[in-house]
């Protein structure tokens, strides 16, 4: 338990609540904020950790849960995945957007380096001018469920402030009720590329 190693080593539960690592209960005391969950850390683009993410093992709610909105950690204005994805973003001139850890995951072992997430909310205004920074025409690649199309309307509604010559979004539609780990677990990483290929504005 994280809370015993950190007692155990003196350090302070205070600081570990203000790195969002620990919540203090009602009654007094402290408890995990990530237990029983698969932690993921989160690095800004220069690989330096800002925040965590944390996933369920069981049919805990919510599903995922991050870090808590801070100083240094702002969701709004963070891709998950983006400092490892640089070099392959660069290589092969484009981003593919997925919406969650373990679709980026999966994207990279199939030899999709240039994955990155928002963290469990829609795409801001922020992050997609963050997208333009690196590629003219990011690619956005969310679930094929109704929660996925939602996803992909709200990133173009939050685009056309920014759309200029040049600068747009293409969207890739998966099968229904599939996503990107889905998909190339199922298919492999040559259908995946196949619906990358076919991508509309």
């Amino acid at each position: 338990e994280l809370l015993q190693q950190l007692s155990a080593r003196a350090i302070d539960p205070r600081s570990m609540q203000v790195a969002g690592l620990l919540q203090e209960r009602n009654n007094g005391g402290f408890y995990d904020r990530f237990r029983n969950r698969l932690i993921f850390p989160i690095r800004d683009r220069d690989g330096a950790v800002v925040g965590f993410g944390a996933r369920a093992m069981g049919d805990d709610q919510p599903k995922y849960l991050n870090s808590a909105q801070s100083s240094l950690f702002d969701k709004s204005r963070i891709l998950y995945g983006l400092d490892l994805a640089r070099d392959a973003i660069r290589d092969e001139d484009r981003v593919v957007v997925v919406e969650g850890y373990m679709d980026v995951i999966a994207l990279a072992q199939a030899g999709f380096g240039e994955a990155v997430a928002p963290l469990g909310t829609a795409l801001t205004e922020q992050q997609i001018i963050m997208l333009w920074r690196m590629v003219p025409k990011p690619l956005l690649c969310f679930d094929g469920d109704s929660a996925g199309q939602k996803a992909a309307f709200r990133a173009a509604q939050r685009a056309l402030g920014g759309l200029k010559p040049g600068h747009s979004l293409e969207f890739v539609t998966l099968p229904e009720g599939m996503d990107p780990d889905d998909l190339v677990k199922k298919s492999g990483a040559r259908a995946f590329g196949a619906l990358l290929d076919q991508a509309e504005p």
